[in-house]
């Protein structure tokens, strides 16, 4: 490990097992014979260690692996499936501490939520573990005598998971567990800005499939870029599925890849989610939700609270509250517990949210607080920048583009439709949020002419989804599900049967076909 990496990061990438220079390819084994990726973390800007992406040999290698422990791993139980993601779930809580910390490292959230992160993986397994005794199908009323008519559901195949850097390792484990125990393999995509993290997680994995005797690549990964990697995962028709979280623009290229060859896809892309503030609102209570949705991860995550809809009778009074918040966070370091605001991914990153902040004031907004960017002895090296409070029009061409990091816009309304109008008026439609004490005005958000978001909350943020609902958007968010409720669906093929116990042959709708003199009745 390079002597400039600081002892505790040191210590955390040892035993993780990453080393200087590490594959970024496993079917079963280690290897990758491509290019180099230098992983520097967003904290102080120091090298943690390289990585060497996948070639074309690596990829068709690992596609053929895949497809072979998929052909041992469907005819496998579903319990047993289920045991090896119950030991998987286990290895993450002994390893959570030191996962949590190389997810701090690499992507540069604060401590708190690497951690939380973490647990959403050991949470995800546990569902799943759950979920691997059931797998339902149904048994359906035949209209025809002594028939049974009913559906079952089948492992689908080689299922590709290509992953954003923003949530490096839970995205993975909410497709790769249920994934796992209905009978599927996987191929991970990561991030080319966390690959760090995917390995130590395809360590653990590899290491309880060992264990198990399950066929360590059912857990392949492929760390490459675009073009090498997740575009052939994307056109590749050895696999059914493809699950891809990312920006809106990257979803349109995996979609017209996936359904170009009639494939199918769980697509996780852009939010640009907003939380409506009425007049007879919990102020407190909506101040803090938006202060996390807002700032949490420094706004990368794809709930983040970008828009706030407040109505004008207590809109000075919130932006008050807001400001004294947004004055008093501290930013600095995230692996210090006292850091509520740590860095964006990279340069390229803070340099986008200052681009928007610019496009706002040109379009006739102001800028309430913060967007500067942060260096000098404070910030050596790092991508730190102050998040950014500006009030903005919902009509604003800025106000419908999702600037990925800390940008908040504040607006204002004075009749409640109007505030819907201008809540469904973007083009995405992840999450969703109103803080109110109104009944009326609630059940209307949640009703079928309220939020067009596949998720909506009453008196919580748009930040921080459960594991056990349904995770994802309509809109240009892709219409994906992924985590809990059914989602397990998606990862399996349906099939419907029809028994026939009888002597006879009836057509179904009581078609008689032939049913002349000396010819069969059907």
């Amino acid at each position: 490990m390079p002597a400039h990496v600081p002892l505790v990061m040191r210590s955390v990438l040892e035993k993780l097992g990453i080393a200087e220079e590490n594959p970024g390819v496993f079917d079963g084994e280690w290897r990758g014979g491509g290019g180099v990726i230098k992983k520097f973390s967003p904290i102080d800007g120091k090298l943690l260690a390289r990585v060497r992406t996948a070639s074309d040999e690596d990829y068709a290698r690992a596609v053929a692996r895949a497809q072979e422990a998929f052909s041992k791993w469907r005819v496998t139980p579903g319990p047993v499936r289920g045991e090896t993601v119950r030991q998987i779930g286990n290895a993450l809580r002994e390893a959570k501490s030191d996962l949590a910390k190389l997810v701090t490292m690499e992507m540069g959230k604060i401590i708190a939520e690497g951690e939380g992160e973490v647990q959403e993986m050991i949470d995800i397994c546990d569902f799943a573990v759950g979920q691997s005794r059931q797998l339902y199908g149904l048994t359906i009323q035949s209209e025809r005598p002594s028939h049974r008519l009913m559906e079952q559901w089948h492992p689908l195949g080689v299922v590709a998971i290509i992953s954003a850097f923003n949530f490096p390792v839970a995205v993975w484990s909410w497709n790769a567990a249920l994934a796992a125990v209905c009978g599927d393999s996987t191929i991970w995509k990561p991030s080319e800005k966390t690959p760090l993290t995917a390995i130590a997680v395809i360590k653990i994995a590899e290491r309880v499939c060992r264990q198990t005797g399950a066929d360590p690549a059912i857990f392949s990964l492929l760390i490459g870029d675009g073009p090498n990697v997740g575009q052939k995962l994307a056109g590749d028709a050895r696999i059914p599925l493809v699950s891809a979280t990312g920006s809106t623009r990257m979803g349109f290229d995996v979609a017209k890849r996936v359904h170009g060859r009639l494939g199918k896809s769980i697509l996780e892309l852009g939010g640009n989610n907003a939380l409506i503030v009425s007049k007879g609102a919990d102020l407190d209570m909506a101040v803090r939700s938006i202060f996390f949705g807002s700032v949490g991860t420094a706004g990368q995550r794809c709930t983040s609270t970008r828009r706030v809809i407040v109505h004008e009778a207590v809109a000075d009074k919130l932006r008050e509250q807001l400001l004294r918040a947004y004055k008093s966070m501290r930013i600095g370091n995230p692996l210090d517990r006292a850091t509520l605001v740590g860095p964006l991914i990279d340069p390229g990153a803070v340099d986008n949210v200052q681009q928007s902040i610019e496009r706002v004031k040109a379009e006739g907004g102001e800028v309430l607080f913060g967007g500067q960017k942060l260096n000098g002895v404070e910030f050596p090296g790092g991508c730190y920048m102050r998040p950014c409070l500006a009030s903005a029009r919902h009509d604003f061409e800025i106000v419908k583009h999702e600037t990925f990091g800390p940008l908040l816009y504040l607006m204002d309304y004075s009749d409640f439709d109007e505030a819907l109008i201008m809540h469904n008026d973007v083009p995405q439609g992840l999450s969703s949020s109103i803080f109110t004490n109104d009944m009326r005005e609630a059940e209307k958000f949640l009703s079928t002419g309220g939020s067009d978001c596949g998720i909506a909350n009453v008196n919580a943020g748009t930040s921080g989804a459960e594991i056990g609902g349904a995770f994802g958007g309509e809109k240009q968010t892709g219409g994906g599900r992924e985590s809990g409720s059914d989602s397990w669906k998606s990862y399996m093929r349906r099939q419907t049967n029809t028994i026939n116990f009888s002597t006879e042959l009836p057509l179904a709708q009581g078609i008689q076909f032939g049913a002349g003199e000396g010819s069969a009745t059907a």
